[in-house]
């Protein structure tokens, strides 16, 4: 019997502002409020509220037998609960059902797995405690950053507890495999790989409502029978896709959310069912590894990182932010640390992309890819001064970290001291009290 592994990202970042040279070492608030509010906002009308409300129907009226499976960035977490709280309480009545798995990934959405080992396994720990916290799931499964996945990664994943991890079905890493079977990483047997169908996935994200395509219109039996044809032995089908597909990026009026609803009634004619991927995980068997020695990613053609770091704007701006990643976690300045946190969110980065040169990404608030890195620079610059005022970089790091631990312990001393003395003093009023 087939299975459908139906995934969404969530995911919307901390747009910055309009921030100018002049502006370094006067203004320390790095966000566009208005931006951001009004894109969280709109992404929950057009899509994440009626996407919500369909899933949970379609959830109820087969009885159990529909479900998906989410991964929601801790920096999109933080802003539906300021500025549409309603979606979250959407995404927990869908929790409750059972039939809805939350994945783990990195809480800023970042580059971290990439840059900064530590950092990684600090999000990942964030992240992981935010989705237990808000939808009492402890995930087990776990998806990075733009499906970034590479042997390294996966060994990561694997030692800090995860039993699953969702990848690229790449060209390029599978070459004649089928993206439709369950794998394992050739370095970590046990953890379990699920491969994203790129063609049936971007048949929805992408070509749904494209008039020159020559399978248009996509329509739910179609979309079926095309899975249904597929070679017998091919039982997983993984439909990775932004969230915002539905309703969004697939505008309501094309008749994107009518499509969803279909797709189980025609699955079922066919006997094709629907699975978590922890679900997935513990019914299949691998049929094999595969290696991947450099990172892969669904984003372009050549599904790897040059989305990212494909020019040296990207890698500078990037090189500059970890280099400070060490004495940020030194501190226990909340504002620093929250700001360290916003910085990485991958979206920063690729805005200054110019693979799509001269013109900016469709997602971009700049006019172009240098605009993108001057606006960024110019408040890294004035992050890594409030940084370098905290540790002065005169005191290297493992110097620095010999005194913070020198003042801490001192801090500890000096309570226990106080308690002694509070102690003390009680006892003498009691006795004086006495006498």
């Amino acid at each position: 019997m087939k299975t459908i592994c139906l995934f969404f990202q969530v995911h919307q970042p901390f747009r910055l502002k309009r921030y100018r040279f002049f502006d370094i070492g006067s203004d320390h608030y790095y966000y566009d409020d208005f931006a951001n509010e009004d894109k969280i906002r709109r992404i929950a009308e057009q899509s994440i509220l009626h996407a919500n409300a369909i899933l949970l129907d379609m959830i109820n009226e087969h009885k159990g037998k529909f479900k998906v499976a989410f991964s929601i960035s801790g920096v999109a977490l933080e802003q539906l609960e300021i500025y549409v709280p309603e979606a979250i309480d959407g995404f927990k009545e869908l929790a409750k059902t059972g039939c809805v798995e939350f994945l783990a990934e990195t809480y800023a959405h970042s580059l971290s797995s990439i840059y900064d080992i530590e950092e990684f396994k600090n999000q990942v720990q964030a992240h992981s405690a935010k989705i237990e916290l808000l939808f009492s799931q402890k995930p087990t499964v776990f998806k990075n950053t733009e499906l970034i996945y590479s042997e390294e990664i996966g060994d990561m994943v694997y030692d800090m507890g995860y039993k699953g991890m969702l990848a690229e079905g790449a060209k390029n890493i599978l070459g004649w495999k089928s993206p439709n079977y369950l794998y394992s990483s050739s370095s970590k047997p046990k953890l379990k790989l699920l491969l994203r169908n790129s063609k049936f996935s971007d048949d929805i994200t992408f070509r749904f409502s494209n008039y020159n395509w020559s399978e248009y219109p996509l329509v739910a039996d179609k979309f079926i029978n095309w899975i249904d044809q597929l070679p017998e032995y091919e039982q997983l089908i993984n439909l990775f896709m932004n969230y915002e597909t539905w309703g969004s990026i697939q505008p309501t009026e094309t008749g994107i959310f009518e499509f969803l609803k279909a797709i189980p009634r025609f699955a079922s004619s066919k006997k094709i069912g629907f699975s978590t991927p922890s679900e997935i995980i513990n019914k299949f068997r691998p049929v094999g590894s595969i290696n991947v020695p450099y990172p892969s990613s669904w984003a372009g053609e050549e599904k790897d990182l040059s989305a990212w770091q494909g020019n040296i704007l990207q890698n500078e701006a990037i090189s500059k932010l970890y280099s400070v990643g060490e004495r940020v976690r030194l501190c226990n300045d909340r504002r620093l640390r929250q700001d360290w946190v916003y910085l990485q969110i991958s979206d920063h980065f690729h805005y200054m992309s110019t693979k799509i040169f001269p013109g900016p990404s469709v997602y971009s608030p700049y006019d172009n890819a240098y605009d993108a890195f001057s606006n960024y620079m110019n408040v890294l610059s004035d992050f890594i001064a409030r940084v370098n005022a905290q540790y002065p970089t005169s005191i290297d790091n493992e110097e620095l970290n010999a005194l913070l631990t020198t003042i801490h312990n001192q801090g500890l001393e000096i309570n226990i001291l106080e308690k002694e003395v509070a102690f003390l003093i009680k006892n003498e009023k009691l006795l004086m009290k006495d006498y």
